[in-house]
């Protein structure tokens, strides 16, 4: 049995880092990446297809997203397709998993408790639903499989284990434990909800397939499991993202003027394909001036301009020097040092003080 497991597409993302344009080709990316998922399911002729959540954001959906995805799945047929709904496809009164005629393919899990669909002769899938938008609590507390054979789930839940911890800035929803799995007599748990890809010995994780952001990283996509009569589960992961996201880190210290800056950013994107984020990062000369404008132009072969950010970057300000003046900036200097703030506040003030005076506005200060 080989099962195709898929979760947190996020269609319709807004995408908020981005400007409407690229924000609109970047949605788009994200309906290509699924249909690039559901053909591979087909190529490889997949037993089942499985969708572990996340699939659209229910608070920003399109009028024919369900369209599409009607579309795409009754592509696939005659192949099974089943939806675990999760936190931001919750399954509700208006869920567009509602409002939409799916072909005889494909199946809504909707019960916010694992309910079982047989597969295949001694093969059980258990799945379950959001149904709202936070508070689902775990789908495995008090769950035990009730009959004979190899017992595999599907739904939307954050594991407080390892995968927790690599990815401690989202939200848990239905938080559960990973020794849960085995306790309640499931085989494997195929789940949604963490974007970061992770596979152990009970469960697995595909992450995003297609880039939501920056600094994402690792081998995110779809999973074929494979699964053998006995209960055992082979895992194998397939990219099928149509774009590429970087993120640089370009140490600008020592530059004395705004050409050399654009010359090391220049040769850290040159050949990029997709998207770029560049993080500026150094000491410059009190002189250079810098804003994210002044790159735009830096990358012909990127999808858009880089984002580009300042925030850590720093003046070089001589600040023995500048308190030896009998000047305005001299005497702040001083009166900050003399004083009882923390060292990194106080610095973080002079900077501050020495910029307002420059009449600087151009870097953020740390």
């Amino acid at each position: 049995m080989r099962i195709l497991l898929v979760s947190d597409v996020h269609l319709d993302s807004p995408f908020a880092w981005a400007g409407l344009d690229v924000a609109r080709h970047r949605r788009q990316a994200l309906r290509d990446t699924l249909a690039r998922c559901i053909q591979l399911g087909i190529d490889q002729r997949v037993d089942v297809i499985c969708c572990g959540g996340d699939l659209f954001e229910h608070e920003r959906v399109s009028p024919d997203t369900g369209q599409f995805l009607r579309v795409q799945f009754e592509l696939a047929h005659p192949i099974p397709i089943f939806i675990a709904p999760g936190n931001h496809d919750w399954f509700g009164p208006e869920s567009l998993y509602r409002r939409i005629r799916w072909s005889s393919n494909v199946h809504v899990f909707e019960d916010h408790r694992l309910l079982p669909v047989t597969i295949a002769d001694g093969l059980t899938l258990w799945g379950g639903a959001h149904r709202a938008p936070a508070g689902t609590p775990d789908f495995l507390e008090d769950f035990r499989v009730d009959r004979s054979g190899v017992h595999l789930a599907l739904f939307h839940g954050s594991e407080l284990g390892s995968a927790y911890t690599e990815e401690s800035g989202k939200q848990p929803h239905a938080p559960f434990r990973a020794e849960e799995i085995e306790a309640s007599g499931l085989h494997f748990a195929m789940l949604g909800h963490y974007h970061a890809p992770r596979d152990e010995a009970r469960f697995t994780y595909p992450g995003n397939p297609e880039p939501l952001t920056f600094g994402e990283s690792g081998p995110r996509g779809v999973v074929i499991a494979f699964v053998g009569e006995d209960g055992r589960i082979r895992t194998e992961r397939h990219s099928v993202a149509v774009t590429t996201v970087c993120d640089f880190a370009i140490d600008v210290s020592g530059c004395s003027n705004k050409q050399e800056v654009r010359g090391r950013v220049t040769e850290a994107l040159r050949g990029r394909n997709g998207y770029a984020r560049v993080t500026l990062t150094g000491e410059v000369a009190p002189d250079v001036d810098l804003r994210a404008a002044d790159f735009e132009d830096l990358a012909p072969t990127l999808d858009s301009p880089p984002v580009v950010r300042l925030n850590s970057v720093s003046v070089a300000y001589d600040l023995l020097g500048i308190a030896k003046e009998p000047t305005v900036r001299g005497q702040f200097v001083r009166d900050v040092q003399l004083s009882a703030l923390p060292p990194e506040e106080r610095q973080r003030i002079i900077f501050a003080g020495l910029r307002a005076l420059d009449g600087r506005s151009d870097l953020e200060v740390l």
